[in-house]
């Protein structure tokens, strides 16, 4: 039984390191698509474009993606009895963090998509940087368990 246990950790640790890299490609990704959209006329076939690839972009691949990292990471947050532990705090900090960036981003999304351009690319390129720095953050918490 302990052995059936031991493989299930791994798979679901396997599954969870999978789609943390789906869904930080699809954080990556989106505010540079948002700079592109941005350059585009609002009323343009482009603007109409650049909105339909990044509804799919969030639809296909980031929705599902962090549904699927919330629900592996607390099963094995849960199958190793980490809820007592500083670093698995500061790592759901952190994660509850990139989730509302990604909240953050999809309703930037839609207000791209109704014209509305609220913040330059310089200001977009440099929100590009926020799941670079969380994610290192949360390497580091998980890896070194400093607490």
């Amino acid at each position: 039984m302990l052995q059936v246990l031991s493989m299930l950790y791994l798979w679901l640790k396997a599954g969870h390191v999978i789609f943390v890299i789906f869904w930080m490609a699809g954080l990556f990704m989106l505010p540079r698509l948002f700079v592109y959209h941005q350059e585009t006329p609002v009323n343009s076939p482009e603007n109409a474009v650049w909105t339909d690839r990044e509804r799919k972009l969030m639809k296909i691949i980031m929705a599902p993606s962090v549904a699927v990292v919330w629900i592996l990471g607390l099963a094995m947050a849960i199958s190793g009895g980490w809820f007592t532990q500083g670093w698995l705090h500061a790592k759901l900090l952190l994660v509850v963090a990139l989730t509302g960036y990604h909240i953050w981003l999809a309703r930037y999304h839609r207000a791209l998509a109704r014209g509305e351009r609220r913040l330059t690319g310089k200001q977009l390129r440099l929100l590009n940087e926020v799941p670079g720095v969380l994610g290192a953050i949360i390497v580091i918490l998980v890896i070194i368990k400093p607490f």
